[in-house]
């Protein structure tokens, strides 16, 4: 019962960090789908340059941990004066992107090269062809790992507490600290957690549904 009251007389404050949370990773994630796409396209230009530069760049961002990532960002560029806010999102976005990246090639890659001729000899051109037949097809494909990314982005989201963010994860630890009760206050971040990916999952897995490729 004493568990339960806390949940209730917290409930303002989670509420909060939860919106934060959210905002956080949905505008992280808008943003690594763009970076994602534009990485993917380097991958399979064709061209031993712009593949080095996309190989580059996701070893860089799988080799090193996101929360090195968010530091730069918001550390490393003090001349720019940058928000706790957009460290956080492009320290998220950037990483999520390096991951993006290859759900996109891979869904790309995994069209049948038919459907590309078939564009071309309707007149149209490359970007045509990708525009309308190629893209719409491998979003379908990739619809069951971007909606596992933002799970992931999501709980990854917790580490704009390292910063000072009042996130989830903060509000969690700062009601610990003052009550000295840490494990109820991590129990209770956990069921918000919990509740946020519950409801993702659903919508990615209506999403999917929807745009489902018919056999």
């Amino acid at each position: 019962m004493e568990w339960l009251n806390k949940f209730i007389d917290s409930y303002p404050v989670f509420l909060k960090g939860m919106l934060l949370t959210f905002e956080l990773t949905a505008v992280a994630i808008f943003i690594g789908i763009f970076i994602g796409l534009f990485f993917a396209f380097l991958k399979i230009s064709k061209i031993k340059i712009l593949e080095w530069i996309a190989d580059l760049y996701i070893f860089l961002i799988r080799g090193t941990p996101l929360i090195v990532q968010i530091f730069v960002f918001y550390y490393g560029l003090t001349s720019l004066n940058i928000s706790q806010f957009s460290a956080v999102v492009l320290g998220l976005a950037f990483h999520n992107g390096a991951y993006i990246a290859e759900i996109f090639r891979g869904a790309i890659q995994s069209i049948d090269r038919g459907q590309m001729e078939a564009g071309r000899s309707l007149g149209m051109n490359l970007k045509l062809t990708y525009r309308r037949i190629i893209l719409p097809q491998a979003l379908r494909r990739a619809m069951a790992p971007l909606g596992n990314q933002f799970i992931i982005a999501l709980k990854d989201s917790s580490l704009a507490a390292f910063i000072g963010m009042y996130e989830l994860f903060n509000v969690a630890t700062t009601y610990g600290s003052n009550s000295f009760d840490y494990m109820t206050y991590l129990l209770i971040v956990a069921v918000y957690y919990l509740i946020l990916v519950f409801i993702f999952s659903i919508l990615s897995r209506y999403i999917e549904n929807r745009m489902a490729i018919s056999d």
